[in-house]
This record gives structure tokens, C-alpha cells and sequence, in this order.
């Protein structure tokens, strides 16, 4: 791709929001997109709140633009996490590959990430991704969709045509 990718990190954790602990994950995420020669032009933690998220969501893709955005957390089956419902309400088109290839991977390692709500889809010109919470599972996630990303956004600007194999 010949302009550099941006992307933006959005932790969700009230915990987190509050200063009641450090979030690990946002800033791990941050250095690995850094890694792949990425500009991370925001990073936000925010309290478990849906309205709070689909706000912020909709602030960055239509204020920042960035091509993409990972939101770390709240995706589980506690009555506080609300981010694939926060997602749902601000993306136009829904890419299940990436939420059903991230399960997939991560049951190899273990059985409760069949409990993920995960959702992935575009808003305008940006991919929203949403990740698990904790450090480890970030990681995890973000090496199975790392060599796809450049694609899908180039695919999302109009660069590429066709998404089949070449």
C-alpha cells in the first residue's frame, strides 16, 4: 500500500476507565500496529457503556477516518459487555470472516472463546475489529488478522478490485 496505514485502539473496561488498573492491552496493541509501520492516531480507554462506545465509534470514523479500528474488550457474555451491540449499531456492512476466524483460531488454544460475540464490519472508509480484552488474547487475535489487514483496506479504498486469490 503506498500511503501508511492509520489505525485507532479503543480499550473497554470500566476498571480500566476509572484507574482502578493498568490496561495492558490497549498499549501492547499499539506496539504492534507501530511494528507493522502503522500510525496509531488515537488510543481511548473507555467504561463499559454501549452509547459511550457507538459515540466514540462513530467520532473517530467520521472525525480521524483511520482505515482501521480495534476495540479491546467487552465482548463476552457479561450484562456489561457491550461492544459487538455498540459495533452493530455504527457499521454499514458486516465482515464475519474476521470475528469467525479469530473464534476458530483461538478454540486451538482454548474451548471459552466459542463464547466470544466478536463482530467486524466498515463504516465509510474504516474496518472496526473487535478484539477480546485481555493482553494475551490481543495478541493472539491480532496475528491471526495482521496479513490480511493491508488488503482489506486497500479492498475498502476502491484499490483493489477483487478479493479473490490471485
Amino acid at each position: 500500500m503506498e500511503e501508511r496505514i492509520t489505525a485507532s485502539v479503543i480499550t473497554l473496561s470500566t476498571r480500566a476507565s476509572r484507574n482502578e488498573r493498568e490496561d495492558k492491552s490497549g498499549p501492547a496493541l499499539c506496539a504492534l500496529l507501530r511494528e507493522e509501520g502503522w500510525d496509531v492516531v488515537s488510543y481511548a480507554v473507555l467504561p463499559d457503556d454501549e452509547d459511550r462506545l457507538k459515540e466514540e465509534l462513530v467520532k473517530i470514523c467520521d472525525g480521524l477516518s483511520p482505515h482501521l479500528i480495534f476495540t479491546l474488550g467487552g465482548t463476552g457474555l457479561s450484562p456489561t459487555d457491550v461492544t459487538p451491540e455498540a459495533t452493530m449499531r455504527v457499521i454499514e456492512r458486516e465482515v464475519p470472516g474476521i470475528a469467525e476466524t479469530v473464534r476458530a483460531k483461538s478454540l486451538e488454544k482454548t474451548d471459552r472463546s466459542m463464547l466470544s460475540r466478536a463482530k467486524s464490519g466498515v463504516r465509510g472508509k474504516t474496518l472496526i475489529v473487535n478484539f477480546p480484552g485481555s493482553e494475551r488474547a490481543v495478541r493472539e487475535s491480532y496475528e491471526v488478522v495482521r496479513r490480511v489487514l493491508p488488503h482489506a483496506v486497500e479492498t475498502i479504498l476502491g484499490k483493489v478490485k477483487d478479493c479473490g486469490r490471485e
